[in-house]
């Protein structure tokens, strides 16, 4: 009977947090990229094509065609970038998919961006601090675990 009760506390108090986390607007958690959502079309204009007010590089400052070859073929241009990443296996490393809808957790774009200790080369962005914020990095996770719609 004891460990029902703590199971049901344990279950209600998750539920409680969660509910308290999505009524908090994005914006305060977003960081330097108030205007994130999580939907692909603001992740491109954010993350992929802009360089926020921390300094953190656009990604398509490397992640392009133009005068240069993409690195590891992935280009994160605007016309492309949804096709490059989603159920697309990574060049770099064997048996990886660059976003598994449903899946952040098993995302290898989110190891990238987080530098989790599995990924092959150096966290993302390659040209260092500052990183994707926590908030950042929630927002592209929450839009992958919806299934990363083209939105």
């Amino acid at each position: 009977m004891r460990l029902q009760i703590s199971v049901a506390s344990v279950a209600l108090s998750v539920t409680v947090l969660a509910a308290v986390a999505c009524d908090q607007p994005l914006s305060s958690i977003a960081g330097p990229t108030p205007l994130l959502e999580p939907r692909f079309s603001s992740i491109q204009a954010q993350i992929f094509e802009s360089t926020d007010s921390a300094g953190r590089r656009a990604c398509i400052s490397c992640h392009t065609n133009v005068g240069r070859t993409p690195p590891a073929g992935l280009m994160l241009t605007h016309d492309v970038a949804y096709n490059q990443i989603v159920n697309m296996p990574s060049t770099k490393k064997a048996g990886a998919i660059r976003v598994i809808p449903g899946d952040a957790d098993n995302s290898y774009l989110v190891h990238k961006v987080e530098g989790l200790t599995d990924i092959v080369g150096l966290r993302m962005p390659y040209s260092g601090p500052p990183y994707l914020t926590d908030g950042q990095i929630m927002i592209l996770k929450r839009w992958i675990a919806l299934g990363a719609p083209n939105n």
